[in-house]
């Protein structure tokens, strides 16, 4: 250990220590930590630096470490997280991004498989086009057989990214893209209605400018095999697009890009056409290449209420240098992609805690003033991140695909780097920088987190915790309540001007979600990953709004989450039922109660109430929580036939298709004339008893299951957020795509 890092004091939360200790710290075989925070951010400095000599054998590493050092232990930069994790030690993979070619051929596929899992190893996620896979049923003319598809591939993509997860650095994450002119296509939009399959994929349908126009017009479009690229069918836009909505409505997927806005900005069109993006959708890359990100924290970047602008520009030249040593001494996991990424250079600077300058500078999220603050900082940073990267091809050279890039067709300077912006969620890092996540709102001002001891621990966003505190209306009974609520729009007692500031992510529409990352996506080289919240009662026009919304604006790609989604109680339609596509929408929309089955699995739990010990039993089916029995321990009496009645109208409930939380939600914290228990283990009434009997079955599930579909965190069951098509814990920092 070196005597700075040794006796370094870093302005670190217990939350952000508590992710770098499970996730981040070098360790030995025992598991146990062999390096500090400060260590770890020394290790990376020293290790990024060293690029330097790659261009100046005098270089002063010490000085140029010493810069970056102070950069990162400031949380005024982070990298993404492989860099951190591996910078300077034997794996060396230091990149989060990445896409791969698959080609109309076995050969093809199976070497897309074993390159995957050696960048899931190393820590990496994958991007995929299953586009130029002829369709199912097409002709494979050297077995004189049929073609099983871009679907049946792609469950074996699944299948092994679900075995390697289990020995790499991070969860294995993949982005599955098909275009909306594939014979397939119809089949791939319903792909996971059953949330069960293909759980390690993120997908998205690849628009195309021509399938907008059909929408807006109601006309057809032409479906192209590509086996042949030949025209094979016509269908209808307005049909394929309500199919679209109406799944990503049901629970967040598939997403959409639109694939010519992606390769209108494609920087390097002579060297290939983009396909697809990286898990998360914001980095569009060509086959083959990687692209190594970083956030700014613009929590740190303000001054006296006001944007510091001085600081911001100094911080975006070192992070662009940073980013393109990363280049150097990356170690990538094939040679074709060492070949592309040092060819092209991409590297993807992004920002975090725009929320928390927001605050900070007195500007509501959803005011217009907030988007026009955007777009202004946006195009700051890309402008100075340019210019370094112009600087930086004076001193290194531009990139070796320099010429024929657009840069060269429109007579620009050199450059270093084919791409430098990225806006991309943060969700790990910036609870390491105690941020809010990339461009997102907060999520929460207070919420509820339960640590490995099973203590709750009621945590409060610092700035409203300093706010409260400041204009004394702070108070621990209050957080308690704001994080049972998950809004403080509702509490008179806090001033009307914190709670204009102090939004969350349900407090904002959809519109000023999408207003936000058009302002965004103006002045970003490559796109951004900018999660819609939907509340639970919005229609499935509210979502075919938002997207029509994001093409008319600019975006190039929409993300959508309606609240509860991924946790209802699917109801799916019987396997036998083929025709399942050509319900109308309006009649979808109807539940029907469940029957319930001879035989049910379930659990029971005793809950102490002040009117004795009550027994809870949990049944469920195959499509989840079906029925819930409650028995109390003295007979008779009206605790017993309320208790009754309630559990009759939670499974009438549940059986109709309302969503567990839902219940809970309604149940939890009432009070009644006999509490019982101190601390954790208070049980209110006989309705909360129940309440936390489901909480405790629902979080054992997730624990047991270790799937992510929403609500409890697996690890640490704190809340989870989805953000940018990822499930995100803010608690711990587990990410459903790290």
């Amino acid at each position: 250990m070196s005597k700075s890092a040794k006796n370094t004091t870093l302005p670190l939360t217990n939350n952000a220590l508590t992710v770098l200790e499970r996730r981040y710290l070098k360790r030995d075989e025992k598991g146990r930590a062999l390096e500090t925070p400060a260590n770890m951010f020394e290790r990376v400095a020293n290790a990024i630096a060293e690029a330097e000599k790659k261009f100046d054998k005098k270089a002063d590493t010490k000085k140029v470490a010493a810069e970056f050092y102070d950069m990162i232990t400031n949380l005024e930069f982070l990298p993404n997280s492989p860099t951190l994790m591996n910078a300077g030690r034997e794996l060396g993979q230091l990149s989060a991004c990445f896409v791969l070619p698959v080609a109309d051929s076995m050969e093809s596929i199976f070497e897309a498989i074993k390159n995957t899992a050696l960048i899931h190893k190393s820590g990496g996620g994958t991007g995929f086009s299953f586009s130029r896979i002829r369709p199912a049923n097409d002709v494979v003319l050297s077995t004189k057989g049929v073609s099983s598809g871009p679907l049946s591939f792609m469950k074996v993509f699944d299948a092994a990214t679900e075995t390697i997860k289990q020995g790499g650095t991070r969860r294995g994450a993949n982005m599955g893209i098909l275009r909306v002119d594939h014979p397939d296509i119809m089949d791939f939009i319903m792909c996971k209605r059953d949330q069960t399959v293909l759980t390690n994929f993120n997908i998205s349908v690849g628009l195309t400018e021509e399938f907008m126009e059909a929408v807006k017009t109601d006309g057809e479009y032409d479906i192209i095999n590509p086996r042949t690229g030949e025209v094979c069918d016509k269908m209808s836009a307005a049909k394929v697009f309500d199919h679209i909505v109406d799944l990503a409505w049901n629970n967040g997927e598939p997403g959409i890009i639109f694939l010519d806005r992606l390769n209108r900005d494609n920087p390097t069109p002579h060297i290939g056409e983009i396909e697809s993006t990286n898990p998360c959708g914001e980095q569009p890359l060509l086959p083959y290449e990687s692209c190594n990100l970083g956030s700014i924290n613009l929590n740190r970047m303000v001054k006296d209420g006001q944007v510091d602008w001085d600081k911001l520009r100094k911080t975006v030249q070192k992070s662009v240098r940073f980013l393109d040593n990363v280049i150097e001494v990356n170690n990538y996991p094939i040679p074709e992609i060492t070949e592309m990424s040092l060819a092209n250079r991409k590297i993807g600077l992004g920002i975090m805690g725009w929320a928390d300058m927001l605050i900070r500078v007195g500007i509501s999220y959803c005011d217009q003033e907030a988007a026009e603050l955007a777009a202004k900082l946006m195009k700051f940073i890309n402008d100075e991140a340019h210019q370094a990267s112009r600087d930086l091809a004076k001193e290194r050279g531009a990139f070796p695909n320099f010429e024929g890039s657009i840069f060269e067709q429109r007579q620009e300077p050199k450059i270093r780097n084919a791409t430098c912006t990225t806006i991309a969620p943060t969700g790990t890092i910036s609870i390491i920088a105690n941020s809010s996540s990339g461009i997102e709102p907060l999520f929460a001002v207070s919420y509820v987190r339960q640590v490995m001891d099973n203590d709750i621990l009621v945590e409060v966003n610092p700035l409203f915790e300093e706010v409260a505190k400041e204009r004394g209306f702070y108070s621990p009974e209050l957080m308690k309540l704001i994080a049972e609520k998950g809004t403080i729009q509702d509490f008179d007692q806090i001033p009307e001007d914190v709670r204009r500031v102090f939004v969350t992510a349900h407090d904002i529409t959809p519109e000023e979600h999408i207003r936000m990352q058009s302002a965004f996506q103006k002045y970003t080289d490559n796109a951004v990953s900018k999660t819609v919240n939907f509340c639970n009662s919005a229609n499935r026009d509210d979502v075919a709004q938002v997207y029509q919304m994001a093409y008319e604006s600019g975006c190039k790609g929409v993300t959508i989450y309606r609240d509860g989604s991924r946790d209802a109680q699917v109801l799916s339609v019987k396997k036998e039922e083929k025709n399942e596509s050509t319900v109308p929408m309006e009649s979808k929309k109807a539940t029907r109660k469940r029957d319930r089955p001879r035989t049910l699995d379930g659990a029971t739990y005793q809950m102490e109430t002040g009117c004795g010990p009550l027994y809870v039993t949990i049944n469920e089916d195959k499509h989840g929580l079906f029925e819930v029995f409650t028995t109390m321990g003295k007979a008779g009496g009206c605790a017993a036939s309320q208790c009754e009645a309630l559990g009759r109208l939670v499974s009438l409930a549940w059986r109709s298709g309302v969503q567990a939380r839902q219940s809970v939600k309604q149940l939890i914290g009432i009070s009644c004339h006999k509490p019982s228990g101190f601390g954790n283990n208070r049980i209110t009434s006989c309705a909360d008893a129940l309440a936390k009997a489901i909480q405790m079955h629902m979080q054992q599930e997730v624990e047991e299951s270790h799937q992510q579909n929403g609500g409890a965190c697996p690890e640490c069951g704190g809340p989870v957020e989805h953000e940018g098509g990822c499930c995100v814990c803010h608690a711990c920092g587990y990410s459903e795509c790290a």
